[in-house]
């Protein structure tokens, strides 16, 4: 459509704010590796430069008509140099050679078909991001000559929002200690895990012949039939299964299912852990602790704890979520500790400053740039 033109206290309409939306708002990108001429069919689009060195954006002279625009960003770490083609007389706003650093960019504007002014800004003050909330796991049961629960799952939680310009805190949430026959005492519940949502942590392992399992993102094992199973948080998790007599715990429940029952001197394993691929990598998060059994441990489900056959029942693996085994007369595992992961599109973020704090890792994955922490930290958007 052609260039619209304001007056100072109009009043606009909602088509010429739809119009303003469409135009200037929702422009379609391109990511560029190499040095990189303009085309007429970049008019009004987003041009992102993504080099590890030094590079250049051409723009060329009779390709543009007066009032077109060209908006152009930097996220690589070489610098970009805008360079005027045959002809064109290209000037920056500022009356300096038009230079993008990393998380720059600004827009290429032509006053006549030979005649450019790059203006340093345009940059977006918010980002789309997907994310990963996992919970700490629960501790597995135990009770002296009595087999134990399995630990609940941390909360299973993934959803997506928008990030301004500010500090946000990430928690990562810890596992819960398991149940210690020495001192008789029962299984904690795993922490909760958040930002922009929260992800619980996992209910306890029963300790105990009455022993009740923890309600968390998913509720761990109870240590026999007449005891109540933990109860899983709706859209995180599931509850745990049922115990035997003294002899066989309740399997502990995971994100992709319910923990199962245990039998006479055999404790129940735990439910499926649920998987997420934001890092690139296929991963299992929030399985649930195997009760413990007097002869036979239950099974874990994926990154969780296996619960002990006439034994200690181990404990989750750090970082996905998972419930600790369930003792065999013996002490129950630690659960897991939780894992948060954000992910935006990478052009998206161009012009944006984007740092963090705590125990992270990092990496691409396609068109997405993502970060994984796990312990509870920070990310900046400036």
């Amino acid at each position: 459509m052609a260039k619209q033109s304001f007056s100072s206290g109009q009043t606009l309409t909602a088509q010429q704010m739809n119009d303003l939306q469409t135009n200037d708002f929702n422009l379609s990108v391109s990511t560029q590796t190499a040095n990189y001429t303009l085309q007429a069919a970049d008019k009004g689009t987003r041009e992102v430069m993504n080099m590890g060195s030094a590079g250049t954006v051409t723009v060329p002279n009779s390709t543009f008509n007066a009032g077109d625009a060209v908006w152009v960003h930097s996220i690589g770490s070489g610098t970009i140099s805008l360079v005027a083609g045959t002809g064109l007389t290209l000037n920056s706003s500022a009356g300096t050679a038009p230079t993008l650093a990393q998380w720059e960019g600004g827009v290429v504007y032509f006053s006549t078909s030979s005649s450019a002014i790059f203006f340093r800004g345009g940059s977006k003050s918010t980002l789309n991001v997907d994310f990963l909330l996992v919970g700490g796991g629960g501790g597995g049961g135990t009770r002296d000559s009595f087999s134990g629960g399995g630990g609940g799952a941390g909360g299973f939680v993934t959803g997506s929002g928008i990030i301004g310009k500010t500090t946000y805190t990430v928690k990562v949430g810890a596992g819960g200690a398991g149940g210690a026959v020495a001192t008789n005492s029962s299984a904690q519940n795993g922490t909760a895990s958040g930002f922009l949502n929260t992800a619980n942590g996992g209910g306890f392992g029963a300790s105990g012949f009455t022993g009740n399992g923890g309600n968390g993102g998913s509720g761990g094992g109870a240590a026999n039939a007449t005891a109540g199973v933990g109860t899983g948080a709706s859209g995180e998790g599931n509850n745990g299964g049922t115990g035997v007599g003294s002899t066989g715990g309740g399997g502990g429940g995971g994100a992709g299912g319910t923990g199962s029952n245990g039998t006479s001197n055999t404790g129940g394993a735990g439910g499926a852990a649920s998987t997420n691929n934001y890092t690139g990598s296929t991963i299992s998060y929030s399985g649930g602790g195997g009760g413990g059994g007097n002869t036979t441990g239950g099974a874990a489900g994926t990154n969780a704890g296996a619960g002990g056959g006439n034994a200690a029942g181990s404990a989750g693996t750090a970082n996905r979520g998972g419930g600790g085994g369930g003792g065999g007369q013996a002490n129950g595992g630690n659960g897991g500790s939780g894992r948060v992961v954000v992910r935006w599109l990478t052009a998206d973020a161009a012009g944006l400053s984007i740092s963090v704090t705590g125990t992270t890792t990092n990496g691409t994955d396609g068109s997405y740039t993502w970060y994984a922490w796990d312990s509870t930290g920070t990310l900046v958007v400036a």
